[in-house]
């Protein structure tokens, strides 16, 4: 019998995943060496033996879906930290925890609408572990987890600069969270397209091409990217970020234009007749007229 047997519908799975998402924080809490100055070093400590700790329960229960709401959930501690830690002036930490935490409401909900339980797992998880017990473990921990993880820590960086002490609010600031809070409005209208459109029975096995999923793929996507690039615009605003930093946010491009939306893509093409004609005429990623 599997380990999530005994969680029999979505609210004691959820209860269940919630209750391991608390003691995880609270023992990475812990565990985190308090010797430790440097704030980034510290933050990072946390998320891995948060991220270890998510690990070890999706194995247990045999589910690696057990980590995907940790994606939304594990920054905003880290960004309210970071805000907690800082003298800067109220105005300026809004400005920066407003667009996050409403991405990360925004994630969560989506979380709580679609996951089924622990008898459900992400298609990706599935097919990532397709393989022997040693490679599949090997991926589960280093891809499923660890790298997301790492991604995720190291896009929020730019974050470290605006939080200093000599950070001000500029005009620059407003615009980059305005920014990054339009690019949560554009993944949130595409999925709530996307969820009406799944909805009517008649659209079972056909392809979503209205709106705004007409003129890209992965609308979801594209505004997830813009998120992103948001995170790096505030951190840029605040004239103490080093160049490099745009290197954080080019990493979480990568991500999707080289893993995540080749995987939909192909997924789609499996199970949608419809989806090349559309794959050839619409764009990736970007809001383009459809080729005709």
């Amino acid at each position: 019998m599997a380990p999530y047997s005994m969680v029999k519908n979505k609210l004691s799975s959820q209860f269940l995943c919630v209750v391991i998402y608390i003691i995880s924080f609270y023992l990475s809490y812990i565990l985190t060496p308090k010797v430790i100055e440097s704030i980034w070093p510290k933050i990072l400590i946390w998320h891995l033996y948060a991220t270890l700790f998510i690990y070890i329960g999706s194995v247990i229960l045999n589910n690696s879906s057990l980590y995907d709401p940790f994606w939304s959930v594990a920054p905003v501690p880290i960004v309210i930290y970071l805000a907690v830690e800082s003298d800067n002036s109220i105005t300026l930490d809004l400005l920066v925890l407003i667009p996050i935490i409403f991405w990360a409401a925004r994630l969560t909900r989506n979380w709580i609408i679609s996951w089924r339980g622990f008898d459900h797992e992400d298609f990706r998880y599935i097919d990532l572990k397709n393989t022997n017990r040693i490679n599949a473990e090997f991926r589960n921990f280093f891809g499923i987890h660890l790298f997301p993880t790492l991604i995720v820590n190291l896009c929020l960086y730019p974050l470290i600069f605006i939080f200093s002490s000599d950070a001000v609010v500029t005009p620059f600031l407003y615009i980059a969270s305005l920014f990054t809070f339009v690019s949560v409005v554009l993944e949130t209208l595409a999925d709530e397209q996307m969820r009406e459109f799944r909805q009517d029975p008649s659209n079972k096995g056909k392809t979503m091409k209205y709106k705004l999923w007409k003129y890209s793929r992965h609308p979801n996507y594209l505004g997830e990217i813009g998120f992103w690039f948001g995170i790096y615009f505030m951190g840029m605003s605040s004239g103490l970020a080093p160049f490099w930093i745009l290197l954080c946010p080019l990493s979480m491009l990568a991500l999707f234009v080289f893993a995540s939306c080749p995987m939909m893509d192909n997924r789609s093409l499996k199970n949608r007749p419809d989806y090349k004609e559309y794959m050839d005429k619409t764009s990736q990623l970007l809001l383009l007229p459809p080729k005709s």
